[in-house]
């Protein structure tokens, strides 16, 4: 890394969205460029700096959340019209701030992302893409999942425009007018698309470049506050040539020079609103020697410019809390609960088959209570500076498994904690979140834990595996058993999707097996390698048809091939969490063994090996807690479900199947499985 960039913090508007932060064009006479930024309350506000001040060109009044922002302008001129999405509707400004578009779209939900090309506007909200061209409408493509971004591709290079939708079922979709033309499969939900160097291809986030050698570079903005620049060597593979972590997630980046003629750098917004430069300028410190370093004058001035706006605010701070006092206590007097922003993510994530709950505040947060009503692990998170504390539960009441609160240092914004599941086991896990304001106040986010919850939408599946059939048939619309399948799978869309049949691929993100879900009106078959997961469809779909009062049909095909399929999926797994237990109940032992013989010489290299990674182990099993233990309750679990489904019950059997666990032998194992 031999890139090196000082921050600059410029200024701070309302709560920001993804993509709501722009660069203008540098103007004849001018080196510099302009900012221009929309936030949560409505507010454009457009800023340059001078003598290392922001100074706003203009700021609009109050307004709709603004959700997208983008600049535009006639093809192969500086795009410098500043267009804005809020709600439904579309508004343009110029870069002096005069308003020269008010646009109302016929969408009947708020505007999710937007993209401009000379008069041709795309727009999608959730579900729906539109393609407006001179605010007429033109093209319209309803998506089987939610749409995140819209981009399209350069229309001077291509014969027609050319949008493509990065969607949550983990595709993009490339269009002709109303019609996808082709799909291509990514490794996770696309959240955000740009073209690489502006001129083709799909890449995020930004393009420019700060090296300064003649390649534009990749600057990324991460969810967790992480700002990179990736540049590209001969065999055009990123190298990483800078990170910086900021305190909290990055909604914007652009590469440009804002702070200071000549100085090239990258300009980011963040969630809580700030505008933050990571310039290229050095940090300049005058002094010699013997002499006390001396502050130049623009500083001085800068310095005192902060002290009285300082005090200007704890003025008014003083005299809002007077008048709050005045007002709570008159008799007249209504409840004013403060109202602060959430920005919370609940994500699946497929290294560790755990889920990353994110929660992020416009303000400091005090503390955090997680509550759920099923079995939940609580894993360790290294970014995480919070205290944990546990409460004790009474798990038989069947209303709280885990309560533990996160007590949060100060200035802390951002939480992330990371939970594993039990399939089989669903219901809710909440968070209470208590900010550092006055008078205290807490929002309770919920978030479900689904029956089938390690499972990960894929779009393709192996043909060779030996499956296990549940087929469903009985008098359920389309509608209902969509909803039945959104009860017990994550990443499914929550609109059935047009047809009158469709079906979903999943994979099991613990032990790779996977599931085929195909369901019309009246009928639903679902084909898995894994008869547990069978198991918990069987139970779940019985019980949520029982709800609605619908008569179910079930049958089912039991194929004992997927029994041994499924122990040797967990059969690696399972001998590497033995041995790692092993090694780190050998750690101690070994330790005492060296502090008596003064030296490791005497002892087998295997074990040598131990006491070198005794910190790699300990902390690479700290981080799996009840791993083992988990495994365990997969292999009892299919053994019941096996037997279950032959309507033999068998969990007396159980102690004896964790008996031969114990000193674990795969041939032993698949033995048992058979005789029992």
């Amino acid at each position: 890394m031999d890139l090196h960039l000082h921050r600059a913090d410029y200024v701070q508007v309302g709560v920001t969205a993804q993509k709501t932060m722009k660069l203008l064009p540098a103007t004849r006479g001018s080196a510099t460029q302009k900012v221009v930024i929309g936030d949560h309350e409505g507010v454009v506000l457009c800023f340059g700096m001078k003598k290392g001040e922001a100074v706003a060109v203009f700021k609009t009044l109050p307004g709709q959340k603004i959700a997208r922002l983008e600049l535009g302008g006639i093809l192969n001129t500086p795009q410098e019209k500043i267009f804005v999405a809020a709600g439904s509707e579309i508004r343009g400004f110029t870069k002096r701030g005069k308003q020269f578009l008010s646009f109302e779209t016929n969408l009947t939900e708020s505007i999710k992302a937007m993209h401009i090309s000379g008069s041709d506007l795309l727009l999608s909200a959730s579900y729906i893409y539109s393609h407006y061209c001179d605010c007429k409408d033109q093209h319209y493509y309803l998506s089987g999942d939610r749409i995140n971004d819209v981009i399209c591709l350069p229309v001077e290079r291509l014969p027609h425009l050319t949008p493509v939708l990065a969607c949550q079922d983990r595709l993009l979709r490339v269009l002709q007018g109303s019609d996808v033309v082709f799909e291509i499969e990514v490794s996770g939900p696309p959240t955000v698309l740009a073209l690489h160097n502006g001129n083709g291809g799909i890449l995020c986030v930004d393009s420019f470049d700060i090296m300064g050698d003649g390649v534009k570079d990749l600057l990324v903005g991460r969810d967790d506050g992480m700002v990179e620049v990736y540049s590209f060597n001969n065999a055009s593979e990123p190298v990483l040539r800078f990170d910086q972590a900021l305190s909290e997630s990055v909604t914007s980046i652009q590469g440009g020079c804002v702070g200071k003629d000549g100085y090239d750098e990258i300009v980011v917004s963040t969630y809580s609103g700030w505008v933050t430069g990571l310039t290229t300028e050095p940090v300049h410190k005058e002094g010699g020697p013997g002499e006390e370093l001396r502050l130049n004058q623009e500083t001085q001035h800068k310095l005192a410019c902060l002290r009285s706006e300082l005090e200007q605010l704890q003025l008014k701070v003083a005299q809002e809390r007077e008048r709050y006092q005045q007002s709570s206590q008159s008799s007249q007097a209504k409840s004013a609960v403060p109202s602060f922003s959430i920005n919370d993510k609940f994500t699946l994530n497929k290294d560790d088959a755990s889920y990353s709950l994110i929660l992020e505040v416009q303000t400091a947060i005090d503390n955090v209570l997680v509550q759920s009503d099923v079995p939940i692990d609580l894993l360790d998170v290294d970014k995480n500076s919070a205290v944990v504390s546990f409460s004790s539960c009474d798990a038989e009441s069947g209303d709280n498994f885990l309560l533990a609160t996160y007590r949060c240092q100060a200035n802390t914004t951002r939480l992330e904690l990371k939970i594993r599941s039990i399939e089989g086991q669903y219901g809710t896990l909440q968070a209470y979140v208590t900010p550092r304001i006055q008078p205290k106040t807490c929002q309770v986010r919920q978030y479900l834990i689904k029956p089938l919850s390690l499972h990960q939408r894929s779009h393709s599946i192996d043909r060779d595996r030996p499956v296990n059939t549940l087929t469903l048939t009985g008098q359920f619309s389309f509608a209902e058993v969509h909803s039945w399948v959104v009860f017990c799978l994550p990443e499914v869309p929550e609109k059935p999707p047009a047809g009158e049949c469709v079906t979903f691929y999943f994979q099991n993100t613990f032990l790779d097996t996977q599931l085929e879900s195909t369901y019309r009106k009246g009928e639903g078959v679902f084909k898995s390698d894994n008869i547990s997961t069978i198991s918990i469809l069987k139970d779940v779909l019985s019980k949520e048809a029982t709800k609605k009062k619908i008569n179910l049909n079930i049958s089912y095909e039991i194929n004992e091939m997927s029994v041994k399929h499924t122990l040797a999926l967990i059969h690696p797994k399972l001998e590497d969490q033995l041995l790692l237990a092993k090694k780190v109940q050998l750690i101690d032992a070994l330790k005492e063994l060296q502090v008596h013989e003064g030296n490791t010489d005497f002892l087998i290299p295997e074990y040598r090996c131990i006491l070198e990674e005794a910190e790699r182990l300990q902390e690479e099993y700290k981080k799996q807690p009840a791993h083992l233990e988990r495994l365990y309750g997969m292999i009892t679990d299919l053994f019941i479900d096996k037997f279950k489904f032959k309507g033999t019950n068998v969990k007396t059997k159980v102690p004896l199947l964790l008996e031969i666990l114990d000193s674990y032998d795969q041939n032993t194992l698949i033995a048992f499985f058979d005789a029992a």
